[in-house]
């Protein structure tokens, strides 16, 4: 398999990708310690911006990481026929307290899927349910297309 074309997306092919898609790998990072997790999210387009919800126990690795403030890098990706697609957007996550929502975030929260409280050993009233905004320092796109006759 060799790759015949590989392009940088647009501003306008990216937001277009990201708005068709929902979940992603999240990493972060604290020194030289990482943790990546799949995520679910909401995004919107005209800030570019992504809204993400966070369901941890109190004494997990993803809180320990997620107090830390650490970096954050967010991958999204696809694969269709001979096209590889993939985001990536880079930042830190920014805690937003539900009090302080506007009309517009609670639209992007709703636009994320709601974790299965059934895949957690602990029950719901052990979980911590926080919301997060993601405002990307840097998002880049790339798309690959691959030759499949070799």
């Amino acid at each position: 398999m060799a790759i015949d074309q590989e392009t940088e997306m647009t501003g306008a092919e990216i937001d277009d990708f990201l708005s068709r898609h929902e979940t992603g790998v999240l990493s972060l990072a604290r020194t030289d310690d990482p943790y990546a997790i799949p995520i679910s999210y909401g995004y919107d387009d005209d800030a570019r911006e992504f809204y993400m919800r966070m369901v941890s126990t109190p004494d997990s690795e993803k809180r320990q990481f997620l107090e830390s403030t650490p970096a954050a890098r967010l991958v999204v990706y696809d694969e269709a026929d001979s096209t590889y697609r993939s985001v990536i957007a880079t930042g830190e996550l920014q805690s937003i307290e539900p009090a302080a929502l506007t009309p517009d975030q609670i639209a992007q929260y709703g636009d994320t899927k709601r974790p299965l409280f059934e895949i957690w050993a602990e029950g719901k009233d052990a979980l911590n349910i926080e919301l997060y905004r993601f405002e990307p320092a840097t998002l880049n796109g790339r798309r690959t297309e691959v030759d499949r006759e070799e």
